[in-house]
């Protein structure tokens, strides 16, 4: 969760350091620093943005061929100048980055203070950079070999990058369950946690794969295994645009990626939807069509939004697929003990592919024999190279911390698997099928024309930026659609919100309901309408506010509701894809009204790659 960059090569270090922690803000941002070898090594962090690393180094004399970089989202130790990174050896001759959770590092921490080792922070990198000079100093190794034996007694998830002021034309590397990427140059060589900081230099780039060990100068890449075999490294080029991590004239990275989802949407179906055969093509499911067809369960994982997105795709499985489905809080999956038999498919749903509770999980299903499927965001992502199969969304990078688009591509990418499942099985109409792709097909457009005019938006959230509470309620899959919006909204503006089932407000958070309170209804036109209108009366009798996201040309909801926001006519299981949008612009405007950093939420990351 938290972003590494780092350069050896012929350029200055600094600025492509410094360039590259911006773009990986929004990974953490509770402090940053940097270590250079100028006259030995040099060492600048501070607590707080970027920023203000960068005004306090202003007019120094920088120059190094070689450094890493760091921003942090505290895990060990609350965010402070001595627990930032880079850390220092006790010698002060290396200097270490450090992405994910040592999770044994108290032993270590023991062991190293028994010998006399005493520490300047509270963090496991600390921890584990004393642990890797102990074993180089007590044994006479390299410390390449140093670092390959410390490996194997860390327990936990890490990318880690070492700079060595006695080798100052090397960076030493390492990945277990975290993002690492290593970029290509002319006699140069960029590392980071994604591709964001290095697609302005080259397209050429290396994924380093858990358990490998780099050995990175400026003309050389050298990948290994902890033992010590060489691997060939796999060069791939980036599918990433410069202008895909630049705001382009938005106010913000979130409301750039609202208003990118027509066409993120519609490069999620580019390819796939062919109208002409009326058919659905994912590749990665007509690899494994025969075993989908005959599953008798489906579990779908997912944290956060994702898990939002999988409840979404629970109605429309079990709906034209006919098949029993378990949405899942990939967090708690794997510490459940759960039943899954070799013919279960599970679904794992990630923007990243890095989420370290998601990729878990699955470690856990797979070993068990079930199918692993991914829906996923980011290529060569560890969750992609642990499924079997699955279907990129092709959002295209998604910088705000609080997730858009990518939660309308996942529902994209799952309606298109559930359609074409459910064709295999049998269990959906011709009639039925190609109506759905239809409607599928224009949503686009639809989605288009929804944010042609948000100006009901903007009234709403300036009316109700002082809030201090608001509900969410829908119901069938509008009921998922709110508790996206309520997460959106305490997410961004920090209002507190909860989403419930409208049906479960008589059974208890109806006594939250008192003169004034906003009340927020999913209520598109669906077989379950006249039953949220029922709902609204109950808030409307207690003097609630109602604020409703409705089909346009509805006439029964307008005559109850305080607020309006309408949304195109579509099929009732692809309506979620355009109710979230109001929610979504909803909590964006309220943040923005009350001043808030809305693509940086406080205490948040966007990749949470620790458990």
């Amino acid at each position: 969760m938290c972003g590494i960059v780092a350069y050896v090569g012929g350029r200055e270090a600094y600025p492509v350091i410094l360039k590259g922690l911006k773009r990986l803000e929004y990974r953490g941002y509770d402090s940053s620093g940097v270590a250079l070898l100028s006259d030995g090594l040099v060492v600048h962090k501070r607590k707080g943005r970027v920023s203000v690393l960068e005004e306090e180094l202003t007019g120094r004399d920088l120059r190094s061929p070689i450094g890493i970089g760091h921003t942090r989202w505290a895990t060990h130790g609350e965010p402070s100048d001595r627990n930032a990174h880079p850390h220092v050896s006790r010698v002060g001759r290396l200097a270490m980055v450090h992405n994910g959770i040592i999770e044994n590092y108290v032993q270590l921490r023991q062991e190293l203070a028994g010998k006399g080792y005493s520490f300047r922070s509270d963090t496991d990198t600390e921890v584990l950079l004393h642990f890797i000079e102990d074993i180089r100093d007590h044994n006479g190794c390299t410390l390449e070999e140093a670092l390959r034996i410390a490996l194997r007694r860390v327990v936990g998830a890490y990318v880690i990058v070492i700079l060595d002021a006695d080798n100052p034309d090397t960076l030493l590397a390492a990945r277990k369950g975290s993002p690492l990427v290593i970029g290509i140059g002319r006699g140069e060589h960029f590392l980071a946690s994604d591709a964001s900081p290095i697609v302005e230099y080259t397209q050429q780039v290396v994924y380093v794969n858990d358990h490998e060990l780099a050995i990175v100068r400026p003309d050389e890449l050298i990948l290994k295994n902890l033992g010590n075999e060489r691997v060939t490294p796999w060069v791939q080029s980036l599918d990433m645009e410069l202008a895909a991590i630049e705001k382009e004239g938005y106010e913000h990275f979130m409301l750039k990626e609202v208003f990118e989802q027509p066409r993120s949407i519609r490069d999620c179906l580019r390819g796939r939807l062919d109208m002409t055969e009326g058919r659905i093509h994912l590749r990665g499911v007509e690899e494994h069509i025969d075993r989908l067809k005959e599953t008798q369960r489906i579990i779908l994982l997912g944290c956060g939004t994702s898990w939002h997105a999988g409840l979404v795709a629970e109605y429309v499985f079990e709906q034209i697929c006919r098949v029993p489905v378990e949405v899942e809080y990939a967090s708690e999956f794997r510490y459940r003990d759960p039943v899954v038999r070799s013919g279960d498919v599970v679904i794992a749903i990630s923007q990243s592919g890095e989420t370290a509770d998601t990729l878990v999980a699955i470690e856990r299903a797979k070993e068990q024999g079930a199918l692993i499927l991914g829906v996923l965001n980011v290529v060569g992502s560890s969750i992609a190279r642990l499924s079997h199969a699955g279907a990129y969304t092709h959002a295209g990078p998604e910088i705000g911390v609080a997730s858009t688009k990518a939660f309308t591509a996942q529902l994209t990418v799952l309606i298109m698997m559930a359609l074409r499942i459910a064709e295999a099985r049998g269990t959906i109409g011709r009639d039925r099928h190609l109506r759905l792709l239809q409607e599928l097909d224009a949503i686009p457009e639809k989605a288009q024309a929804l944010l042609a005019d948000t100006s009901a938006v903007r009234r709403v959230a300036a009316r109700w930026a002082r809030a201090r509470d608001m509900l969410f309620l829908g119901r069938g899959p509008g009921f998922p659609v709110a508790l996206e919006g309520a997460l959106k909204l305490k997410e961004i503006s920090y209002i507190h919100a909860e989403g419930y089932p409208a049906a479960e407000m008589k059974h208890g958070p109806i006594a939250l309901v008192e003169e004034g309170l906003p009340v927020v209804f999913v209520a598109t036109r669906d077989a379950f309408h006249e039953k949220l209108i029922s709902n609204m009366q109950e808030i409307r009798a207690r003097r609630g506010s109602v604020i409703a996201v409705v089909t346009e040309g509805d006439t029964l909801v307008p005559g109850l509701a305080d607020e309006v926001l309408e949304v195109p006519a579509c099929d009732p299981l692809l309506a979620p894809i355009l109710a979230v949008i109001p929610l979504q612009l909803l909590a964006y405007h309220i943040g923005v009204e009350k001043g808030l950093d809305v693509d940086k939420p406080r205490n948040l990351a966007k990749s949470v790659t620790v458990e």
